[in-house]
């Protein structure tokens, strides 16, 4: 599954640089790509020039997780490029019978619930990529209520 992302990831990419002009300074406006742990496909983007949402698709082994996120942002005096986040966020699992299986406090179906992030993130002047590093965590209120610490990770995105 996490070559399929990829293989998404730089098709994607790909196609937004033949399309878009190439982002070398250290503000951006959009960025898309991946992010590990669990893989999923990302998209931030930059509201206002303190506040981005950003949009993740999770794939795996268990099914499928959407996320939305609202994020606070700001500079980083002395690192230019650099930028700390936080805010909160929702998101709506769908898993499948593996699940309720391998976890079997957990149920299979859907779950909703709210989350929260906190990270840093670092447009590379010189180069259309912007590299993220996060904590997400979450907790179920509908579905299997349960507190969550685990997901959040690197991302790497094309910014533009």
């Amino acid at each position: 599954m996490n070559k399929i992302i990829l293989a998404f990831a730089f098709v994607c990419i790909s196609t937004l640089s033949f399309s878009q002009e190439i982002n070398t300074g250290t503000d951006y406006s959009t960025a898309v790509g991946v992010k590990v742990y669990p893989g999923a496909l990302d998209v931030k983007h930059f509201i206002k020039s303190n506040t981005a949402v950003e949009a993740l698709g999770y794939f795996w082994q268990y099914g499928f997780r959407a996320t939305a996120l609202y994020e606070i942002t700001a500079n980083i005096n002395g690192v230019e490029g650099l930028k700390w986040y936080l805010g909160p966020g929702a998101h709506i699992g769908f898993y499948n019978t593996k699940y309720a299986t391998d976890y079997p406090t957990r149920q299979n179906g859907v779950d909703i619930g709210i989350d929260g992030v906190i990270g840093l993130d670092y447009k590379i002047k010189g180069a259309p990529i912007d590299i993220s590093f996060d904590w997400q965590p979450s907790f179920n209120l509908i579905g299997t209520n349960y507190f969550e610490g685990g997901w959040g990770g690197l991302a790497i995105r094309y910014a533009f």
